[in-house]
């Protein structure tokens, strides 16, 4: 068992290759200790048996590359099986376990972290580990001294529908390719001099961009190798403490129960990015010492029936599992809007906790989850989620072609929320809090959410 879960995530992808057009292309990875389509739908691990889904969800799905040097075939030298040590030891003054309910292998992985167990707002037994290492924490090296480049530069490598996420903050406007995050997943970073965490979950497709100061303490985020419903499950390493990326709220440790103050964010992509903020600048491929970035570790997965075993919940089947949405949270109202629904309609008015806003739809975003090389993954198109009030005044927008005309004042606006004529030409619309995650993630964080019908 232990060598299954050390194996499954030690794995490294080969270097890359040169297309015909000179542009970099990830060369095919290596093949891993199991194929992740091979999984079964469901699987046969019973929903609440955590170490079976432990040890099964780490052979099934495919593990992102470490900075670790691969050996001459392509792949990382083979992890030794540890020694089974005792996981949860009894407290020397006979008092409750502070790691009670945590799963064995978990318990093993996180020993040695100061991590004030006893201080929680979940179960622990909903922890499971996605990284098979002694000491998981930053196995997938979050960036914490990202390079950026011109857009000119990111061009020669990026295809406008790459997609990436947008954030800008005091007209500093940047593009973080998922190609990239897929290899990282969070960035620690400064924007409009403001400390953030700019974060993304492969498994969930959640991105989302946090302040990182907490209590008058700036916070470096990490990767903690754990997993709660599939979403990545962060680590600070002032206070040590676990945080859940879907929510930003520490749910283990000293900071249990504090909530990260989320920043606007939005996944576009990079030619809508380029043409909305052209002074913009994008994360540079120079942040990962050679990793083929341009190569989705995950190739298929946004096409399986359902997500990797690491989700054991179940799943309304409204929707396919892995069918998008955005999910916009505001005031602790929370509402998904479906990609299927929005590609219909192009333009939704709402109110979300008693504040106006607006979904668009549009454009041609290649799907980041989707084929081996990202550039080439199917059009998912785009979904933003904006606050539609605009001096204090509520507007109503419908889609006309490719731009979205607001009935108010006839103004004409993009996809990315600028006007571009009418009355109200040179204004933004500010971007709501939201995500575009996978239903399945939707219904386990959100049980009492409401989901729009049109």
């Amino acid at each position: 068992m232990w060598l299954g879960v050390l194996l499954a995530a030690s794995l490294l992808v080969a270097g890359c290759g040169a297309a015909d057009d000179g542009s970099e292309v990830p060369a095919e990875p290596p093949a891993t200790t199991a194929d992740p389509a091979a999984a079964t739908e469901g699987s046969s691990t019973a929903p609440g048996s955590t170490q079976a889904a432990t040890t099964t969800g780490a052979a099934d799905a495919p593990a992102p590359s470490s900075t670790a040097a691969p050996d001459s075939e392509g792949a990382a030298p083979a992890v030794a099986e540890p020694a089974v040590a005792d996981p949860a030891p009894e407290d020397p003054e006979g008092g409750p376990d502070p790691k009670q309910g945590l799963d064995p292998v978990v318990a093993y992985a996180t020993e040695s972290w100061p991590t004030d167990w006893a201080n929680r707002t979940v179960d622990l037994s909903e922890l499971l580990l996605g990284i098979g290492m002694i000491d998981p924490r930053d196995a997938i090296p979050p960036i914490d001294d990202p390079i950026f480049e011109s857009l000119d530069q990111a061009a020669e490598w990026l295809d406008s529908r790459a997609p990436g996420m947008l954030v800008s903050i005091a007209s500093d406007s940047r593009f973080y390719a998922l190609s990239i995050l897929h290899r990282h997943e969070i960035v620690n970073d400064r924007i409009g001099g403001i400390p953030v965490a700019v974060t993304y979950c492969p498994l969930c497709n959640t991105a989302l961009v946090f302040d990182s100061r907490v209590g008058g303490e700036e916070l470096r985020f990490g990767v903690s190798g754990l997993l709660r419903n599939s979403d990545l499950v962060m680590w600070d390493d002032g206070t040590v403490s676990l945080w859940q990326q879907v929510t930003g709220e520490a749910i283990v440790g000293a900071a249990a129960g504090t909530v990260l103050t989320h920043i606007p964010s939005a996944i576009v992509s990079f030619g809508e990015f380029a043409a909305a903020y052209p002074d913009g600048r994008s994360l540079s491929r120079d942040n990962g010492g050679g990793i083929p970035y341009g190569f989705n570790p995950y190739e298929g997965y946004s096409s399986r029936a359902a997500p990797y075993p690491f989700f054991t919940g179940e799943v309304n089947p409204r929707y396919g599992a892995l069918e998008r949405v955005v999910g916009v949270t505001i005031g602790g109202a929370a509402t998904a809007y479906p990609f299927p629904l929005l590609a219909e309609v192009g333009a939704v008015n709402d109110s979300v906790g008693g504040v106006p806003i607006t979904v668009f739809w549009g454009g041609d975003t290649a799907d980041a989850l989707d084929s081996r090389v990202v550039r080439e993954g199917r059009a998912i198109g785009t979904g933003i989620a904006y606050l539609r009030q605009v001096d204090g005044r509520p507007l109503t927008f419908v889609k006309e072609g490719e731009v979205f005309r607001d009935q108010e004042t006839s103004s004409t606006w993009t996809l990315l929320g600028e006007a571009v004529s009418g009355p109200l030409a040179g204004s933004r619309l500010e971007i709501a809090i939201h995500r575009n995650e996978f239903w399945f993630a939707w219904g386990a964080f959100f049980p009492e959410g409401d989901v729009y019908e049109g």
